[in-house]
């Protein structure tokens, strides 16, 4: 979507995974605790394959991917891995089809960004796609052609769906500073042009066509001016982790229409404050920004700090629940 256009966003959703290894009940819980904006769930406890890196290797165009005992690594042909990667996400789509009939409204996709990818696969020679320019293309262009059949793939699924596409970048503020280690562990790759690493997400995030944007980090310093001259529609990321240097390019970003998805509830086994406690943190960033407190509800999407994998399935439709319930608070009590 362009990246000039101010995209409006339901006030609450989940980051991407979820406990469990049955895609029927993740599902079930999503849509039932996110009825405005249900995603297609990730359950990484199934195994290689199901994990972001595996998902995500799964869905590329003319590359294939294979786990080795250092993680995954391109390869030849599609092989078991592959055809595992390709029976999970099927497994998963399958069962938000199922739970989204007649549903009309956004739907949420999430895969692995293209410098996050980059960092995390391996070359045929063990050293990360990261170390090799040319590759870094191709893996690129591979996942743009691979997202864009994945985005059409869901809205056939679910006709009524406005399909937002997030890219999951936790390595690009480290791809950006050169802190990537290499294979041997004691030097690391040197840091990627902000041009290219600027590019690279804009021809990925073109893959959702018409739709809107997210991306994500639950990292430390994430670029937010970088994100948004990608052209992002809204950015993601672990509310704790902000500092009072952000506040700049979070102003920024939220007077040029950026949507702010704000992680506040915690993504493990937790005890949550009562909704209006899970936001007061937000609304004290609005103060000190000087904005304006009716902006808030039309700024700001609500969700947990990052993926649900490691809580029990019991917290993780608890919390999706709470950022449902701390998203209306925002929007009835802005100051």
């Amino acid at each position: 979507m362009s990246e000039n256009t101010q995209v409006t966003f339901p006030a609450a959703t989940g980051v991407g995974s979820m406990p469990g290894g049955d895609a029927r009940e993740a599902a079930k819980t999503v849509t039932g605790s996110l009825e405005d904006f249900p995603y297609l769930a990730e359950l990484p406890a199934r195994g290689p394959g199901a994990d972001m890196i595996g998902r995500t290797a799964g869905m590329l165009v003319e590359l294939y991917a294979r786990v080795e005992p250092s993680g995954w690594r391109l390869s030849d042909r599609p092989g078991r891995d592959t055809r595992r990667a390709h029976a999970w996400l099927r497994q998963d789509l399958d069962a938000l089809e199922e739970f989204t009939q007649g549903y009309e409204g956004d739907v949420k996709v999430q895969a692995v960004g293209p410098w996050t990818l980059a960092a995390a696969l391996e070359l045929r020679n063990g050293e990360a796609v990261l170390s090799d320019p040319g590759a870094c293309r191709d893996l690129t262009a591979s996942l743009a052609e691979g997202l864009r059949l994945h985005v059409a793939d869901v809205r056939r699924r679910i006709p009524g769906a406005r399909v937002v596409l997030q890219l999951d970048e936790p390595s690009l503020t480290a791809v950006l500073r050169g802190q990537i280690r290499t294979a041997s562990g004691y030097r690391t790759h040197r840091a990627v042009d902000r041009q290219v690493v600027e590019s690279g997400l804009r021809e990925v995030l073109g893959a959702s066509g018409p739709g809107p944007t997210v991306v994500h980090s639950c990292a430390p310093d994430v670029p937010f001016a970088l994100l948004r001259r990608a052209g992002t529609d809204a950015v993601s990321f672990d509310f704790d982790l902000l500092t009072e240097r952000d506040d700049d390019a979070i102003g920024e970003a939220v007077e040029g229409g950026t949507r702010l998805f704000a992680g506040v509830v915690p993504g493990t086994d937790a005890a949550l404050s009562d909704p209006a406690g899970s936001v007061m943190g937000v609304r004290t960033l609005w103060r000190r920004l000087g904005l304006r407190p009716g902006l808030l509800a039309e700024a700001v999407t609500v969700t947990p700090t990052c993926g649900l994998a490691g809580a029990s399935p019991a917290y993780a439709r608890q919390a999706l629940a709470h950022c449902v319930r701390a998203a209306r608070s925002l929007a009835d009590n802005p100051e």
